[in-house]
């Protein structure tokens, strides 16, 4: 809401205090205010000029001599190059020494060889918001009204000496998107009265009944609790007084004729939303307030045909609709430059109504905004005869004598009770009933005190109180937030903590971000071939369809992270950045159902993509480039920090979007079961060449299916005090053989003195044979307490090489 500080003076009286100090106030009444913005940008000795004569220049086509009258006794000759200007004009004129927006300081100057002293401006010149005026204003010269006088200082003619408050609103304070409900709420912590308009002034009726010449009729009751009209005739359609478009465009509004601007007008003075139609296009002299019908189509304002649905709220005439309650008129029915005969509509419509309508149909106003925010029922008669009052001052109108109307419940007013105790007991404050009582008569809250409780009329223009917590809450920010004491809480508190996974998903993203990855972090909803293309863990899950997609890149929920992060790979390599490793903690929706009945499954994952080398270029020779190798290393890594590397196992797997030999999926075993967890490969090469990437590394891990196995307990062991013993085996042994295998049975038969096992080499050559293969283990062998002997490590290595023969056919290397 922007609310101008000379058009708030009309209803309080704030003489004393700047636009600045009125911002503190409301900031510290609980309404903050975002921006105080000058009208004026920096503009100097601009005066309204009148032009007397305008010639061609003589050596230029496009130039024009003006003389112009500034009212100093002598006229000014002006060369002007914009198309509009012409003789009989009065316009905006800087004269020799002033200065305009920008810093720019108007000299005498020579136009192709004619003198020009001063410069007449446009709009934009001036600093003004050019959009809020018509096309070709804003593509010439600002022409001013008639009534303007000649020698007079712009500023004052266009209220450019103004300055306006923008306010940020919180949804609760809709009364705030009114000047009378600012004005009020100025008056309260100003302590001072407010001025309200007279609606009565300048409102000239004829002897013509209105509620004969309209009848009014609420089919949809529940959304609409009171619709009234006014009929206005023998209206002239012209351009509103300077005044009063000066203030529109204060408040962001374009202006565009006298009758609906006044409309606007009141708007924003009342809050109220008001519409004007064309009354000799209404047909049948009624109007029904009703639900439109199946499939009914509707032109509205904008020239646009939208079908309507059943729960969208329409005003219709005789024979068809007519507008969009709360929303936007109809073409049908628009005032026009030869409209005659207006009716001036105002209506109590359901907030809620509006808003479905307004976001189904992407049409937002400021109606819409104000109806959806819910408008105090009280001021619907009064907006009325304020907008009938200024159509026959300022359209030369005569309204038909009354109201036409229909009210389906009267308006009555909330009260709410609260003691000086409770009050006092949640502010931490010790209020005495004469301070309570002097700050509801600030607020303008009738009540009624006894026996320390008061019972409170709350207005119907504040329709954000309630509760008796409300009005502790209108008491606290009056009395004043710096003013309340500080206490200790009382009360039972409990210690706030991480859960086990919140704690376990921590570290994990301190290990992989001190590792050199990145975290990514992407939306929830991705395009259905996205899913298809690389399914992840679930292949056969189907993804969940939105009902109201942002996008068709958005349109379902995911069942993966991969996809994304393989889109994100692809906007980075279009973006020559080809060397990426990054990660994401995310959730996952599955369900196997078609229609969802229920919620579907959550499930936490971690995707990391590598692609690209796997360090940068530098001097001491060329980077390798990431493998399949890189990015288990990460999944090994991970399984260690989590204490599960002895109950993690890697087989050979074939899944969508991955190659076909270089995909493994993790499978955690347990006593009871073994669970598939994780995937880890790369991508297929026919889809790294559909998306344009080198060679590109994933792996997902499903984490709930890892946080019930992690221990948090930290277990210290002794620095060993005896020292180790390695040995290596080389076995030769069929190609089909899993190197994990081997390593579960030299585990296994080796007992408690094998240390640590890995491999160090894998072989195949033409002298071992076809489908053979050579595996080199390392293997280190030690006791908590005591050196080992030769003996016990030749033991150890017996067994293990008969395991390995019996087990998997494996032979010495020789």
């Amino acid at each position: 809401m922007k609310v101008s500080y000379q058009w708030l003076s009309e209803y309080v009286d704030i003489t004393g205090y700047s636009a600045q100090d009125l911002a503190e106030l409301l900031t510290r009444g609980g309404i903050e205010v975002d921006v105080v913005e000058s009208r004026n940008k920096g503009i100097e000795q601009v005066v309204v000029g009148y032009v007397t004569e305008r010639e061609k220049h003589p050596d230029a086509d496009k130039l024009n001599v003006c003389k112009v009258d500034i009212g100093s006794g002598e006229q000014l000759q002006i060369v002007c190059g914009a198309p509009n200007v012409d003789a009989g004009q009065k316009v905006p004129v800087a004269v020799v020494g002033a200065r305009l927006p920008e810093g720019l300081k108007i000299k005498r100057a020579k136009l192709r060889g004619v003198e020009s002293q001063g410069m007449i401006c446009s709009a934009k010149e001036l600093g003004m918001n050019d959009r809020l005026l018509p096309k070709e204003i804003q593509e010439g010269i600002l022409v001013l009204p008639d009534t303007a006088v000649v020698g007079s200082d712009i500023l004052d003619v266009l209220s450019l000496n103004d300055e306006v408050l923008e306010l940020d609103l919180t949804p609760n304070r809709s009364d705030c998107l009114s000047m009378l409900g600012v004005a009020y709420e100025i008056a309260t912590l100003l302590g001072r009265e407010v001025r309200l308009p007279n609606v009565q002034q300048g409102l000239r009726e004829s002897e013509t009944d209105a509620s004969g010449m309209v009848q009014i009729e609420i089919s949809a009751q529940e959304q609409c609790s009171h619709y009234a009209a006014r009929i206005i005739e023998g209206v002239t359609i012209a351009p509103s007084p300077l005044w009063m478009q000066n203030r529109l465009m204060a408040a962001g509004i374009r202006p565009i004729n006298n009758v609906v601007d006044i409309t606007n007008y009141v708007m924003l003075e009342y809050g109220q939303p008001l519409h004007a139609f064309d009354a000799d296009r209404l047909a049948g002299g009624r109007i029904d307030v009703r639900l439109a019908g199946n499939g009914e189509r509707f032109v509205t304002l904008d020239d646009v045909e939208r079908e309507l649905k059943p729960h969208m709220l329409v005003i219709a005439d005789g024979e068809k609709g007519v507008a969009l309650a709360g929303v936007m008129g109809g073409a049908n029915s628009e005032v026009t430059g030869a409209t005659t005969r207006i009716m001036l509509e105002a209506a109590k419509f359901d907030g809620g109504a509006v808003r479905k309508t307004s976001r189904e149909l992407g049409l937002r106003s400021e109606s819409s905004l104000r109806f959806e925010k819910e408008v105090d029922p009280a001021r619907v008669l009064e907006a009325l005869d304020r907008a009938a009052s200024l159509m026959c001052q300022h359209a030369g109108g005569t309204a038909a004598k009354g109201i036409s109307e229909k009210r389906i419940k009267e308006v009555e007013p909330l009260h709410v009770v609260v003691s000086r105790d409770k009050i006092n007991r949640y502010l931490g404050t010790s209020l005495s009933a004469e301070q309570i009582g002097e700050i509801l008569a600030k607020l303008r809250f009738p009540y009624q005190e006894a026996d320390g409780s008061f019972m409170i009329e709350v207005p119907t223009r504040r329709g954000d109180i309630a509760l008796d917590v409300d009005i502790i809450e209108e008491i606290a920010r009056l009395y004043g937030y710096d003013q309340i004491p500080t206490t200790w809480i009382e009360g039972a508190t409990t210690p706030g903590a991480l859960t086990a996974s919140q704690r376990i998903r921590r570290s994990l993203r301190e290990l992989l971000s001190s590792s050199g990855l990145l975290e990514a972090t992407n939306y929830s909803f991705v395009q259905p071939d996205q899913i298809r293309e690389l399914p992840g863990l679930y292949p056969q899950i189907k993804p969940i369809a939105l009902a109201m997609p942002m996008s068709e890149e958005r349109s379902v929920m995911r069942t993966s992270l991969l996809p994304q992060l393989v889109e994100m790979a692809v906007y980075n390599r279009n973006r020559n950045v080809e060397d990426l490793a990054v990660f994401e903690f995310g959730r996952i929706f599955l369900t196997e159902q078609e229609q969802l009945t229920e919620l579907p499954r959550e499930r936490e994952m971690l995707g990391v993509l590598l692609t690209g080398h796997r360090e940068p270029l530098h001097w001491r020779g060329k980077p390798a480039k990431a493998d399949f190798y890189d990015i288990k290393g990460v999944a090994d890594q991970l399984m260690r920090y989590l204490g599960l590397e002895t109950r993690i196992r890697y087989e050979a797997l074939q899944a969508d979007g991955f190659h076909p030999g270089r995909t493994a999926g993790i499978y955690l075993s347990d006593s009871a079961s073994r669970t598939l967890v994780g995937i880890v490969g790369q991508l297929h090469p026919e889809l790294q060449k559909a998306k344009d990437l080198a060679e590109t590394y994933v792996l997902e891990l499903e984490l709930d299916a890892l946080y019930e196995h992690v221990s948090e307990e930290i277990a210290y062991q002794a620095l060993p005090r005896f020292p180790a013993v390695s040995r290596d085996i080389a076995v030769v042994v069929n190609e089909s053989v899993a190197v994990g295998d081997l390593l579960e049975t030299v585990r296994a038969s080796s007992g408690e003195l094998l240390e640590s096992l890995s491999v160090f080499d894998i072989y195949q050559g033409e002298h071992l044979g076809a489908g053979k293969k050579s595996v080199a283990l390392s293997l280190v062998f030690r006791h908590a307490e005591r050196t080992l002997q030769d003996e016990e490590i030749t033991e150890q290595y017996e067994r293990i090489v008969h395991a390995l023969a019996s087990g998997h056919g494996a032979e010495l290397r020789k």
